[in-house]
Parts: C-alpha cells; structure tokens; sequence
C-alpha cells in the first residue's frame, strides 16, 4: 500500500512528499537515542525528495506540452475557420443551387440559390433538417406541378427511390411551365451533394423545334397528296375527317368556303347524298355500315356518277390505326369509250373496230398513268425518306440528353412514329421498282452464313422481347442470288414469323437439295387458312390485326416480287393451330466457298464496354456531334471532336496523340470529304481503324469504303451498331497486343 494516491495530481503529490520529508526530520532530531532508526527515515526523506524533484520536473515538461499542443490547436481552428469561409463563399459562387447532407442523412449547408424557384419552402430549410423532411417539404409545395394522378406521397416515393442509387439526374417540372435538372452525388464519405439547374429555356427550345418538325412533315405529306391525280381523304378511328388533297374537293365539288376538317364520315356522306348516284346493288347505307364497323374491315371498291356527269371509282380500305382511306379516280373517260364502243357494236363492224381502236388507246392512257403513278411514287417516296430520315437522327441525338422518364416516353414513341412511317416509305420504294420492273438485281456468288449471321443478331432481341426462342442455323452453302434482296426477303420472312408467334419459337434453316438450297423459316404461331394463303401476298393483306401489329402489310408482297424477280422459288406450308413454314429454293453456287464463322452476338449491356478507348469524331453537325460524344463517352471512351478535316489534323498533331478509332463524316461541308481525310491522317500517322458515317448509299461509297477497308455507317446512326464497331475494333487491338 502506497502512502501517496496515484491518482492525486502531481501538485498534490509532491505537497505530501515535502510534508513526509519534514516529518521525518523531525523526528530524527527528537530521538537522538535511536540514532540507527533516525538514519534509516533520513535517508528515506532524502529518497523521497529527489523523487519529488523528479516529479516536478515531469510536470514542468507537461505544462509545456499543454501549451504548444493549445497554441497548435488555436491555429487549426483559424485554418478551418478559414476553409468553412472559403467554402461558404465558393458554394455561393456557384450558379446552380447547392446543398449539402451529411452521411447521417442532415443538410450541413445550402447556398441561396437552393430550392430559390420554390418559394414557400426556403425559409423552412435549415441545417440539421433530415433528407426524408426535405422531400416531404418539396412533395408538397405549391409551386410543383405533379403528373396527373399522382399525389404528394407517390411523388415523395419515387424521388426517395432515386436517392438510393449513388448518381442520379432527372427533371422535375415545376408550376407556370418552369423545369429543374435534380444532379444528385454521393460523397466518398457517405454524404450527399444536391446540385439544382434551371433548365427551362433549354426544355421549352426542345419543345418548340419538335413542334416545327412536326408541323413540317405534315406540310410534306400534304403537298404530297395534293400532287397525286387521285382524290383521296383519310378518316381517323373515329370516323372523322383528319386529311384529304385538292383533287377529292374538285372531284367531289365541295364547297370552297365550308370547312369540312374534322367533319364526320355520316355528315359528309349525308352532304354529298343527293350529288350522288351509286352502281349496281352497292347505295349509301352499306357504306356507312361499313365506315361504322369498328375493326376488320375488308377493302371494297364501286363506282358513282357525280351530276349525271362525271363517273368516279372509288376504293375504300382499312388502315392499320382503324381508320379508314378512300380514293377516287376519275374514270369517266373510260366509262365513256366502253359505253360508245357498245353502241357502235350495235351498228357496224367497221365502227366496232374504230372504238376498239378508241378503247385500245383509252386503256394505253390508262397504262401509262398507271405508270407515271408509280413512278410517282418511287419519286415521292426517296423524297420523303431524306427529311424523315433527319428528323429520326435530330429526336436520336435527344435522346441520351432527356434523363426525365416521361419525356424520354414520348421521345420513344416520336421516335418509333417516324421509324414506322421510314419502314413504310421504304416498302412503298421497293414495291414501285419491283412493280415499274426497274429493280436491278446483281446475281452473284451469296454465303449464306453472310445473311444468316447479321439477321441473327439483329432479330433476336426483337424474339426475346416476345418470349419466343429464336434459333437461326447458320450453312456453309454458297447460293446464287442477289445478296441485297436475299437479306431483305428472308428479313421480312423472320420478323414476320417473330411478329405473328404468340408464343413457341421460330427455326431458321437451310436443306441441300441437289444442286439447290431451300431456305426454310418454320413458326409455332397460329398458321394460316388455305382461303387466305393467296391474299397474304397482295399489298396491304394483314392477318391477326387484333394483336396490334404495325405496318401496311407490304412484307409478303416484296418477298413474294423479289423471289419472283430472282428466280426464286417460293413456298408456304402452313396448318391452323399448329403453325406455318415459309421456304426459298435457290440455286447453289457451282464453287462454294468457305463462309466465315458467324461472331457471336454480344450482350445488350454497354457498360463500361470501352473504357480507355480513344474515338477521334470529326462530324461537321454539330447537333449530331454533341449527341454521339455523349453516347460513346457514357460508355467509358474519351472523344475528340473536330468539325472539319483540317481541324482533325491540327488536333492530332498539336496533341501527338493517334487515336484507337475513328469516326469520320463522309460530308464534311469543307471541300474535303471522309475518304480524304483518312488518306491524309494515314500518311501523317500510319493506318487507324476507321469508319465512314454517311447517309450515301450509293454503290461509289461502297467501293470507294471497301478500297480502304473502312467500315461504312449509315445514317440515321444505329447506337448498336455503332457501339458493336466500336467494341469489336477494340477487341481486335487487344488480340493483336496478345498475340505480341
């Protein structure tokens, strides 16, 4: 037992040795007659003494610690005092609003611009308010302006889901048409920074550019129409007029100053009912029952008298949306020599033979505005191809810049819209070459692994999205055919498979036949009746409409032409209920080739799949541009962009750096095209994989791509595509590197 407590300060401590040693002495000087016991506590005392002293100087060394350890702390707390007012000051600097939670979900601080557009919160936002009250505040604000039928709550749901993902952008629309971008990051400690951007100028551009190209292609379709010798008015599905040209108000003799848009097919019929006379057993009632059935409507064709003059064959049929087209043409003239050639039969052989002659020339009229028809609407349909084409490429660059979910919603179908009125233009196109007998076919030597493969990758998402198992058996056969339209046919014979299969799967194969190949494409859908095996390969004959299936019913009717065009023998085998087969004979090549091993498809997921590439991008669009560097560097790649060929040059060699990739716009608008300006990087820094993006399909691109060996990308750019370039080019400097 020690007679000092340990736990007394050092102060204390020393007090009671001094008292002990001053006891001691004492008492030694009392008893001189125990000197022996006297020694032994002076020599004690002594003892303690020196261990007092020792102790004081440990407390002296302690004190001094004390202070420089007080005096380095004071200047830490100027130096963070100093960086909370820099920060402060920095946060107030930015222009977006600025807000800061820490990782126990508190807001530490917030600039003035935070939650600035939303007024009636501001003053009760303060440091230590919890996220959770944060977005209960927003949810019900009166300056947000919520979707319909969704409440507070819903909207409080959705935005604390967002706060779980690490990053996030999205918009949120506020009242008097006003936007915010929300930006929200985690911190590497766990907090979270909220930046808050006003995006309503950028939004109300956007949306009033889609209105003009809107408002644009419907100019388009209208001079369109007008320019067409047939009249032709269009009912939407609720029997109301949405469309007609001026050739339909001439035949018809509408009044001129009447509106009529938007005039009900009952109204319209019941205006021009005493105007007009009906042909044989066909009147006024059985085409308003028709008009009036709401779903399979089976096209119907007759003839009227307008004024006892004008005779009008009219031809009135179904549209994918359930409404309904109708067209007029004026056949009066052949109405007329068939009902003169009658009477002269009458009378004399010589005069029969003159109208004959008369009704010959009549229908070689007829024959050649047939034709000029046609080739109206080739004409019309390229034309209509190009500005479609760059609307779809305008709403594609879009796309990866709206993170709102409903606005990419509409985006998509927009999208979607103008690539199903492309894919009908383009039908449109095949079935008039094909029909006016201006199809060019190139015959030659086709593997067949060439068609198989690509179609395999490209179809089945489109099988996967259904639940349906697509499985395409690739051949090593080489057939005689022309490799454009083989791919187109067996294209439409796949997807049409795919598009009238509820469920099951669809097989794809090749059976040697001799010294000929069959095609096959077999299906588990719901087969076809023998009464409709003839009509399915007429235009605009759909089955199954019920399901909501797109298109004009033009797919069959360009396989069915183009087969014939090739030589190609075309088949069907198909049995209700169990499902249809539909076969191709073709002509084997006499020295068949070995086809190249077909690659296998890569996964739907990007992510992340060229980080550390390098993608020269010279583009002079600069919409396109913006939109394809942010596509390609969310995907771990570092663009360069450049907009003309002498900019790309200057950049490669002020930063001396060769590129892994490049993409190069065939049109440069600078006097120098894609394939010049590869030759001239080619000299400068030695052969880089590179593809040409262009809207040119013409066979001289090709030829001149091929040449060179650079991939060629057409335009409206595919992402897919583009991505699948950009991945295998990498892949293949990785086997190289390997293989050194």
């Amino acid at each position: 037992m020690s007679i000092i407590n340990p736990q007394d300060p050092i102060e204390r401590q020393n007090e009671k040795l001094l008292q002990i040693a001053q006891s001691l002495m004492r008492r030694v000087e009392q008893k001189n007659d125990q000197s022996g016991l006297a020694y032994q506590q002076f020599e004690r005392a002594a003892m303690l003494e020196t261990q007092v002293r020792q102790r004081t100087k440990e407390l002296e060394r302690t004190l001094d610690l004390l202070q420089e350890s007080n005096a380095q702390l004071e200047q830490a707390n100027v130096e963070t005092e100093r960086a909370r007012s820099n920060i402060t000051e920095a946060i107030e600097a930015i222009d977006e609003g600025f807000a800061l939670f820490d990782e126990n979900e508190h807001l530490v601080l917030f600039n003035s611009r935070f939650c600035r557009d939303i007024a009636d919160i501001r003053g009760q936002l303060s440091a230590g308010l919890s996220f959770a009250d944060y977005v209960a505040l927003v949810s019900r604000s009166e300056h947000l302006a919520l979707p319909d039928g969704q409440t507070p709550a819903d909207w409080a749901s959705r935005r604390l889901s967002r706060h779980s993902r690490d990053h996030v952008v999205f918009n949120v629309s506020l009242m008097w048409n006003r936007w915010l971008q929300i930006s929200e990051h985690r911190t590497a400690q766990g907090g979270t920074v909220i930046l808050q951007t006003d995006v309503t100028d950028m939004m109300r551009s956007e949306r009033q550019q889609r209105d003009r190209m809107l408002d644009q292609q419907a100019k388009i379709l209208q001079a369109t129409l007008d320019h067409l010798n047939q009249g032709v008015c269009i009912f939407d599905p609720d029997n109301t007029l949405v469309g007609w040209n001026k050739t339909m108000s001439r035949m018809l003799a509408l009044p001129p100053r009447r509106p009529i848009h938007g005039l009900a097919f009952a109204d319209l019929l019941q205006m021009l009912e005493n105007d007009l006379t009906f042909h044989g057993d066909f009147d006024s009632d059985r085409l308003a029952r028709w008009a009036e059935r709401r779903s399979r409507r089976g096209s119907i064709a007759f003839e009227i008298t307008r004024s006892d003059t004008h005779v009008l064959s009219v031809f009135a049929q179904e549209m994918p949306d359930r409404g309904f087209v109708i067209s007029f043409t004026d056949v009066t003239s052949e109405r007329e020599a068939a009902r003169a050639m009658a009477e002269m039969n009458e009378t004399l052989e010589r005069g029969v033979i003159a109208r004959t002659e008369e009704l010959g020339e009549a229908l070689a009229e007829a024959e050649r505005a047939n034709a000029s028809k046609s080739r109206f609407v080739a004409a019309a349909s390229h034309d209509l191809l190009q500005p479609l084409s760059a609307a779809k490429l305008f709403m594609s660059s879009l796309s990866d810049q709206l993170v709102e979910p409903g606005a990419r919603t509409i985006l998509g179908k927009a999208e979607n819209a103008l690539l199903g009125v492309e894919n009908i233009i383009e039908a449109l196109l095949d079935i008039s070459k094909l029909d006016a007998g201006k199809a060019v076919f190139e015959i030659q030597a086709v593997p067949l692994s060439a068609i198989l493969s690509p179609l395999r990758d490209e179809l089945t998402p489109m099988a996967l999205a259904k639940g349906l198992d697509l499985t395409i058996i690739d051949s090593s056969l080489v057939v005689v055919s022309d490799p454009g339209y083989l791919r187109r046919i067996m294209q439409n014979l796949i997807s049409n498979a795919i598009k009238y299969t509820r469920s099951g799967r669809v097989i794809v194969g090749v059976r040697s036949n001799g010294g000929s190949a069959r095609l096959e494409v077999w299906d588990t859908g719901a087969g076809i009746a023998e009464s409709a095996r003839q009509t399915i390969f007429k235009e605009f004959e759909r089955l199954d409409q019920q399901d909501g299936n797109d298109g004009l019913g033009l797919g069959l009717a360009i396989v069915e032409r183009a087969a014939k065009g090739l030589g190609h023998d075309l088949s069907l085998w198909s049995a209700v209920g169990q499902g249809s087969c539909f076969s191709l004979n073709m002509q084997i090549a006499q020295k068949p080739r070995r086809a190249r091993p077909s690659r296998p498809r890569r996964s739907a997921n990007w992510q992340n799949a060229l980080d550390g590439m390098i993608v020269l991008l010279v583009e002079n669009d600069i919409r396109l541009a913006h939109a394809m560097t942010h596509m390609i560097e969310q995907h771990g790649a570092e663009v360069l962009l450049a907009e003309t060929a002498s900019e790309a040059v200057a950049l490669l060699g002020e930063i001396q750096l060769v590129p892994d990739v490049m993409l190069l716009d065939y049109q440069l608008g600078s006097g120098a095209s894609g394939l010049e300006l590869y030759e001239q990087i080619k000299q400068r820094f030695g052969a880089v994989p590179a593809a040409i993006i262009s809207a040119n399909r013409s066979r001289d691109l090709q030829t001149g791509c091929a040449a060179l060996g650079l991939r060629l990308l057409p335009k409206p750019i595919d992402r897919e595509t583009l991505l699948q370039f950009l991945v295998a080019t990498r892949d293949a400097e990785t086997g190289q590197l390997c293989a050194l």
